[in-house]
């Protein structure tokens, strides 16, 4: 399994109605540091319908200026259609929205391999 894919499967784990940072993202991979990679991976997300990137936000609750799928106004409109409520017009109100860390470091030890890996064969 490579890193994205690891990222992938981590956020997966983000709840509807709830945001994860880079960072929260990243420090579940085992090493705060790869924020960056984090988001890497999910500018360039396989499954945008399935794996919603569109929770990851930064440390300070601000959308993606860059948010792949449509930009940082389509990232708050899929967040505000799951309920969460910003402080501003781009910052998400992480403490009542942000995810306990703990939920993203649970879970599966073999994630099923990600469905565009599978029709790749």
């Amino acid at each position: 399994m490579t890193t994205f894919d690891m990222v992938y499967s981590i956020v997966r784990k983000i709840p509807e109605g709830m945001v994860a940072s880079y960072g929260q993202v990243a420090e579940a991979l085992g090493n705060r540091r790869l924020s960056r990679v984090v988001g890497y991976a999910l500018h360039v997300n396989p499954e945008p319908g399935v794996i919603p990137c569109h929770r990851v936000v930064k440390q300070d609750g601000q959308v993606s200026p860059a948010f792949a799928f449509g930009g940082a106004n389509q990232q708050v409109a899929l967040l505000r259609a799951e309920g969460v409520e910003f402080r501003d017009e781009t910052h998400v109100d992480m403490e009542r929205f942000r995810v306990p860390t703990f939920i993203l470091s649970q879970g599966e030890s073999e994630p099923e391999e990600p469905a565009y890996r599978r029709s790749a064969r």
